[in-house]
């Protein structure tokens, strides 16, 4: 199967450029590596020109959309198999797409997603969180695992995920314009079309943020945002109970490591999670003013608040 890689870049910085030789070393031949940048400051081009099959578009930061510029790149592959990175994603090793596209073997597959393991940086909660969403062993879901799984079923990452190119296109393509989440919206929609998405954990990135309380209260703000905005795939579908397992489990972790002080700051950081993802949620409700202020993406809002 032939597989491009696709890579939104905002002012990339050094990862930018681990992710590019890692990419250009992996086993599995890749084709192209398609970059679309948002213009902003220098560009890394000494990077991009490492290798013929890096093809760079830059684009205005007016027309940055997650979901619109990924479709922006899709356009430009007629690959088998499209392989979705961020610009902050490096992978463990020459064995990342090998892994990844292995599991297209199986023609029922429609997306998969990579294992992202904590940089070496990483603090202690969140390196914990990495594991709960990441965990060492592989699964494959399909719409009936909502039953079992809730929310987390319909998971997946554009921090590194591969899509079959005809599925892709049978589910519509990424949304056109999404605040956040294309990814989950887009798993969702191929899994109630009849298609499977596997998680591969074999297939292991470098990728993790040690976000404020702010930074996780807007991200979490434009998560149920998007929740809010996509019932054909969310409605009915419970988010909170995930949220008070990894809590729970965070917790009991930091006990056990004789850490309980951490306990607080997890309170506190789950509060501000939570609250971001209640109003989120009910967004339509609030002054449009406050909704811009309580995004961390607040140029999606330009065309309904002026």
């Amino acid at each position: 199967m032939t597989v491009d890689i696709i890579i939104p870049t905002y002012r990339p910085d050094w990862r930018f450029d681990r992710l590019i030789q890692k990419l250009i070393r992996q086993t599995y031949p890749i084709r192209n590596i398609i970059v679309i940048n948002t213009k902003a400051g220098a560009f890394p081009w000494e990077t991009t020109g490492l290798d013929p099959r890096i093809k760079v578009k830059e684009i205005s930061s007016r027309e940055f959309d997650h979901g619109g510029t990924r479709n922006m790149a899709v356009e430009m592959s007629d690959a088998d198999i499209i392989v979705c990175m961020t610009q902050d994603a490096v992978p463990k090793d020459s064995n990342l797409i090998d892994h990844l596209i292995s599991v297209f073997d199986d023609e029922r597959i429609g997306c998969a997603y990579a294992r992202q393991l904590p940089a070496d940086d990483c603090d202690v909660i969140e390196r914990y969180t990495r594991g709960f969403n990441y965990p060492d062993k592989s699964c494959v879901k399909e719409e009936s695992s909502v039953e079992t799984m809730g929310i987390k079923a319909f998971f997946c990452s554009n921090v590194c995920a591969a899509y079959r190119k005809s599925s892709y296109e049978e589910a519509g393509g990424f949304v056109k314009r999404a605040i956040f989440n294309e990814d989950m919206i887009m798993a969702g929609r191929m899994m109630k079309l009849g298609w499977k998405c596997a998680y591969v954990a074999e297939a292991e990135v470098i990728h993790s943020h040690n976000y404020s309380c702010i930074q996780q209260f807007k991200r979490n703000f434009d998560l149920a945002v998007s929740q809010a905005d996509y019932p054909d795939v969310f409605e009915g579908i419970k988010s909170e109970s995930e949220g008070i397992k990894l809590v729970s489990q965070t917790a009991a972790y930091l006990l056990r490591i004789r850490k309980p002080w951490l306990i607080v700051k997890l309170v506190v950081k789950s509060g501000f999670k939570y609250l971001g993802f209640l109003l989120g949620k009910n967004y339509k409700k609030l002054p449009k003013r406050l909704v811009v202020r309580c995004s961390s993406n607040p140029k999606y809002w330009t065309s309904v608040v002026q």
